[in-house]
């Protein structure tokens, strides 16, 4: 790649001196605290004392808001090779099919454990109930509180954390970088801060669980915690980073002109739903053999293109066959949220148009979960496992983040470095040089580049706009990165331009289309192309 437009003059996003800033030490350190980041604490806490770090509350993950549920093989009629042959489907020609096994083949064990921690999964005839999705070829979806999923696991695993005391919390803590060594092959920890100011937490291994970069974009289903923190710190550790072209966008968000976007689950069309566009037409026909079970990415851009074509804002879901009474039951969230807004669902539809959802890529693991650093593991969202290849199958991230977090928890308890008294602890003194540019309002920043991205690195992709992307963003960075912050809005702005570069260049590089990445100038996927984009921050920086 090229140096001059992504290398970071700075290794670190402040200042840095060791000797004077407060100092902990333990075992493992985790940084995130949805499914992933959980299940790893749970996992290194049976041997290892753990800090889990979280950015706000223990609420503001992309798996509290998970709605659909979690994919496993739960009956007799489906089988592993089943689900194993439709995720590599969905990914393209670019998934790891060892990992993809290994998923799916663990994953009914770790569901049956979270029943056992008293997770309450909806249940039907004595057995978990499931439910299809686009681009599975079985019901295999099992479900919590009708389509509150994500939260009833999150607070399950949250419960088991609490209560286990090698294991604290941080809440309302933001980790600015991973520390490494003179050398950068090796992590020791993080600096982050918090209301008592600057913390440097020593551990014999961190684990990255910060996933989630949908704030990347104008419109998105993630929380305002999203913004790419574990990824650009990933990045400017050392750490590979792969398939950062490819974004999943939601095909149906609820559109409210306004209000923020809010996610309206896939398993409505996996139970009925109908997408029709401003005239009443069922239009999904006109684009895919499976309709509304497409894969994801094909809803999209079949939306927007129905969208273009009628030059209208959004299309509509159409709910009004389902019986109001078992819909509330089974939706709940959704029947709360479409009520707030005083939508009928049993006489009006609902309007819905796609928004960034789920980052494909991201800090490449091996199928132990470790990075290219020594004693650095990542996994969730954050991860690029190869478990997805191009395109992530519905509910399969859930899965993801319990397997891949309960393997990096229990390296993490299994390392023999992993011993708080033999932690390495260097002193680290890094300084950032006083800048006499201009000073740009970070805000203005923040929301002029996620414009950008949704206009120019969105659903379907272009050279000239990602080239303009690039230059705009290369702008930007120039004044923003060359600067010290004291303050989250600051850093978090470093660490969207940052990962968006990252993004819009590998989006450049990838002249075909595959899975959830779509140029309109290459239609067609390449053989040539069958493999993964990798980037890395040059090692003449430091």
């Amino acid at each position: 790649m090229d140096k001059r437009d992504f290398a970071e003059r700075q290794r670190y996003l402040i200042n840095i001196n060791t000797i004077s800033t407060q100092q902990l030490f333990t075992d493992t350190v985790i940084i995130g605290a949805g499914i992933a980041g959980l299940r790893a604490a749970i996992e290194a806490a049976s041997n290892r004392n753990v800090i889990v770090l979280c950015k706000g509350s223990l609420r503001d993950s992309n798996t509290w808001l998970a709605q659909g549920g979690i994919a496993s093989v739960l009956c007799k009629e489906d089988s592993f090779e089943s689900h194993i042959e439709d995720t590599l489907k969905a990914g393209c020609g670019i998934c790891d099919e060892k990992v993809v096994s290994l998923v799916v083949q663990q994953a009914p064990e770790l569901i049956q454990q979270l029943l056992e921690w008293g997770i309450n999964f909806d249940m039907e005839s004595g057995d978990i109930a499931t439910t299809l999705e686009g681009g599975h070829c079985h019901p295999r979806i099992a479900h919590a509180h009708g389509d509150e999923t994500g939260r009833v696991i999150a607070q399950g695993l949250i419960n088991k954390v609490k209560e286990n005391p090698k294991i604290k919390i941080f809440q309302n803590f933001y980790t600015l970088d991973l520390l490494t060594g003179e050398d950068g092959s090796e992590c020791l920890g993080i600096i982050g801060f918090d209301k008592r100011g600057l913390q440097i937490i020593w551990a014999a291994n961190t684990i990255l669980a910060a996933g989630g970069t949908g704030r990347l974009y104008r419109e998105t289903t993630n929380p305002e915690v999203a913004t790419a923190d574990g990824l650009a710190m990933g990045y400017r550790a050392g750490a590979v980073l792969a398939d950062m072209e490819f974004m999943q966008f939601h095909p149906t968000t609820l559109y409210i002109a306004g209000a923020s976007r809010a996610l309206i689950t896939e398993t409505l069309r996996g139970e009925g739903a109908k997408l029709l566009d401003d005239t009443g037409y069922q239009f999904m026909k006109d684009y895919h053999q499976d309709a509304e079970l497409a894969p994801r990415d094909i809803v999209s851009r079949a939306i927007l293109s129905q969208m273009l074509k009628n030059k209208t804002t959004h299309v509509y879901l159409d709910v009004r066959h389902f019986d109001k009474q078992k819909f509330t039951k089974r939706f709940p969230h959704i029947a709360e949220l479409c009520e707030s807004f005083d939508i009928d669902v049993s006489r009006e539809l609902i309007p819905v148009r796609p928004s960034a959802h789920y980052m494909v890529g991201g800090v490449k693991t091996d199928q132990s979960a470790k990075t290219n650093i020594a004693n650095l593991y990542a996994c969730g969202e954050v991860a690029a496992t190869g478990l997805h290849g191009a395109n992530r199958l519905g509910s399969n991230s859930l899965i993801e983040g319990l397997v891949f977090g309960r393997i990096a928890g229990s390296q993490a308890a299994g390392s023999s470095e992993a011993a708080s008294a033999h932690i390495s602890h260097p002193a680290i003194e890094f300084q950032i040089p006083q800048s006499d540019r201009t000073r740009l309002d970070t805000k203005d920043i923040t929301n002029s580049l996620r414009a950008l991205m949704w206009r120019n690195v969105g659903i379907i992709r272009k050279e000239r706009p990602l080239l303009e992307a690039q230059e705009i963003i290369n702008f930007w960075r120039r004044y923003v990165m060359d600067k010290t912050f004291d303050n989250q809005q600051g850093w978090e702005c470093q660490n969207m331009l940052t990962v968006a570069g990252l993004m819009a260049y590998a989006a450049k590089q990838r002249k075909e289309s595959r899975g959830v990445h779509f140029r309109s100038d290459y239609p067609e996927t390449i053989t040539n192309f069958e493999k993964h984009i990798e980037i890395s921050r040059p090692k003449m920086e430091k």
